[in-house]
């Protein structure tokens, strides 16, 4: 893997420019993932069909030029495998007939080895995707957090309020961590398994993180996320691991991130210069471009530059502090990159 940049740059190595992708890279804003989601039939037919999600994730690459591939899924497969009904509503998003509420409802879930060797459709999406992608590039697999799975279990469907997860933190914390647990496991081997598949980078994706109070958030979530990184360390210690919890500045600001990782993903609300001052001598850091400034190729050059100014070229990676919006236009995304490689290209 040493002739890949982007896994040098998780690893803290010096690379002849900062590596550049970017968050739902494959997805919406390319016609061509939209033309192959249209054969699909619906959202996962594609995750489910191997040949497809190979190919979405190979477009970012070839048409916007950044330096990792992401395989494409989604974090609800790993519920869906335990399980749970899952089915996504257009124009309402991913819904689960039979929300967790009970004991009784966590015990009926597929735990652990059977549900994770359940997920092949994954496993052999990434086999096809290392056979095409090019040798220079890597690619990245992922899972949700095991705190923002289970909040989609929980509430049944994305929420604004959280307040059914949040009901059972404060009046039933045991069946909350119960439920946190039984996932944990699941993740631990589905990420492995990923490796083993031929992932070069894993991400641990914490969408739902701000939703946790300061001082509860690494009970609930982040000691779960660390766990899990510890259990992929001690096997294969040379995978990067990128952690992204999104909207927690306060946690960060505090010094309470710690855990075996390699990369800590920055979102977009949280400042660059206080991540490079806390965490910078811990960790290379991701990102942290606020995802609307795509929209103007004026606003995205300024903020790369900002960026670029705070991290000095030095044990960073470039990406949005969270997904690419369906309609900004692919020249923008272009440009993006062609900014991130322009200001940090080492003469």
């Amino acid at each position: 893997m040493a002739n890949k940049i982007f896994v040098d740059a998780c690893l803290g190595k010096e690379t002849p420019y900062t590596p550049v992708w970017m968050m739902r890279q494959a997805g919406r804003y390319l016609p061509e993932y939209m033309a192959v989601r249209a054969e699909a039939g619906n959202f996962l037919n594609l995750c489910h069909d191997p040949e497809k999600a190979c190919e979405v994730s190979l477009q970012p690459v070839d048409i916007v030029g950044v330096d990792a591939a992401i395989m494409f899924s989604d974090i609800l497969v790993i519920p869906d495998e335990m399980g749970m009904d899952l089915s996504f509503v257009k124009g309402e998003g991913p819904k689960f007939s039979d929300p967790l509420e009970t004991q009784a409802d966590v015990d009926r879930l597929i735990g652990g080895e059977e549900a994770a060797s359940k997920l092949t459709y994954v496993y052999d999406t990434i086999k096809l995707i290392k056979e095409r992608l090019a040798e220079d590039k890597a690619l990245i697999g992922f899972t949700g957090a095991p705190w923002t799975l289970a909040t989609y279990m929980i509430e049944g469907q994305g929420t604004k309020t959280y307040n059914i997860c949040k009901k059972m933190m404060y009046s039933n914390p045991e069946l909350l961590h119960n439920i946190l647990a039984k996932v944990t496991e699941v993740v631990k081997l589905y990420m492995e398994k990923q490796i083993q598949a031929g992932i070069d980078v894993v991400q641990i994706f914490d969408s739902w993180a701000s939703a946790i109070e300061l001082g509860k958030y690494d009970e609930f979530s982040w000691k779960y996320m660390v766990e899990i990184a510890d259990y992929l360390k001690s096997k294969y210690p040379d995978t990067p691991i990128i952690m992204f919890p999104k909207g927690i500045p306060a946690f960060i600001e505090r010094g309470l991130v710690y855990g075996n990782f390699d990369v800590f993903g920055v979102d977009w609300g949280t400042p660059m210069a206080l991540a490079k001052e806390k965490l910078g001598d811990k960790y290379v850091l991701q990102g942290n471009m606020e995802p609307c400034r795509l929209y103007s190729k004026e606003a995205t050059t300024a903020c790369v530059e900002a960026i670029q100014e705070i991290m000095g070229g030095k044990r960073h990676i470039f990406n949005l502090g969270h997904g690419i919006l369906p309609d900004v236009p692919v020249e923008n995304a272009k440009h993006f990159v062609s900014e991130c490689q322009r200001v940090s290209k080492k003469q």
